[in-house]
């Protein structure tokens, strides 16, 4: 992954930071007497690169401002302001004030979206699939994998919806449904990023035509995730087009066939579930980092129904 991103405004702050030729891992840290409060502007809606900064700034001497390019996910924000930090947002700038002891505080921690999206996927792409996902996350900062879903046509709807720990919460209710391609809006993807892999399945299974731009950032994740889906749905017989910052997926009829995760979580899962709408049996290959964000998935998987087994180590 990029590191140069991260070390250029550590950087400004005062921290001594190196990185390989390539601004990559493996980068070395040495301690330093003072940081430095800084004003930034992100040159991408990162949220890891806009919470490092957060957390630097806590330590600064002078107030740490973030300016976000576009809106992205605010947890950090939402966490810090509960442990008594002093955080303000004023129109997509995050200005948080060092000095303010931090206090203990229990906090409850909600389903995650990104995992609940595989499943949610599932459901709409398996016929009389019909599931409730319960107390999920639903930060607006997170939540467009929904509006995308429900664009395309998904059948998903909130109830119980409630605040924990801070975090907006709702149980997902999803069922089976006909999906039709779209053009995904622009504005939707940022807050969608990590979710594209699973969308993508659905694109696959949807009639018609799915367009993505505007994400170059999917270049850069545990993989190149636009040329690794591409290459994956088209061993699975679906026609893509790549862009720099997308990909276009034209739906048909899912096939069988063999699939190299090249060792990415998200890829792994997303083609799992592509699996119940496959005309035979997908097998996916590097699955090992699947445990990175979902160490139970396959037994999950299991007891909502889906034929999966794990072989190897």
């Amino acid at each position: 992954r990029p590191m140069g991103r991260v070390i250029e405004p550590l950087r400004q702050m005062g921290a001594d930071i190196q990185g390989s030729a390539g601004h990559t891992l493996p980068i070395t840290i040495r301690k330093v007497k003072h940081l430095h409060g800084i004003h930034y502007r992100l040159p991408v809606a990162s949220a890891q690169l806009k919470s490092c900064l957060l957390l630097a700034g806590l330590f600064a001497d002078a107030d740490t401002c973030i300016e976000q390019p576009a809106p992205c996910r605010d947890h950090t924000e939402r966490m810090l302001t509960a442990f008594g930090a002093e955080v303000s947002i004023d129109n997509g700038r995050i200005c948080l004030r060092p000095g303010h002891p931090l206090r203990a505080v229990d906090v409850q921690i909600p389903a995650d979206i990104s995992s609940a999206a595989f499943f949610i996927v599932g459901a709409l792409i398996a016929p009389g699939s019909e599931i409730v996902l319960p107390g999920v996350g639903v930060n607006p900062t997170r939540n467009a994998v929904l509006a995308i879903l429900q664009a395309m046509g998904g059948h998903i709807r909130l109830s119980n919806e409630r605040q924990v720990s801070g975090e907006p919460v709702a149980d997902i209710h999803v069922g089976a449904s006909q999906l039709r391609g779209i053009d995904i809006p622009a504005e939707l993807v940022p807050n969608a990023i990590d979710e594209f892999p699973a969308i993508f399945i659905a694109a696959a299974a949807a009639r018609g035509s799915t367009c993505l731009r505007g994400a170059a950032e999917l270049r850069v994740k545990e993989s190149d995730r636009i040329a690794a889906m591409s290459a994956g749905l088209g061993r699975l017989g679906i026609a893509t087009e790549e862009f720099p910052d997308g990909l276009r997926i034209e739906g048909g009829k899912i096939g069988s066939g063999t699939i190299n995760s090249h060792g990415d979580h998200r890829v792994a899962m997303a083609f799992a579930m592509a699996g119940l709408a496959a005309g035979g049996p997908v097998i996916v290959e590097a699955c090992d980092n699947v445990a990175t964000s979902f160490p139970d998935f396959a037994g999950l998987s299991r007891k909502a129904g889906l034929t999966i087994e794990v072989t190897g180590t």
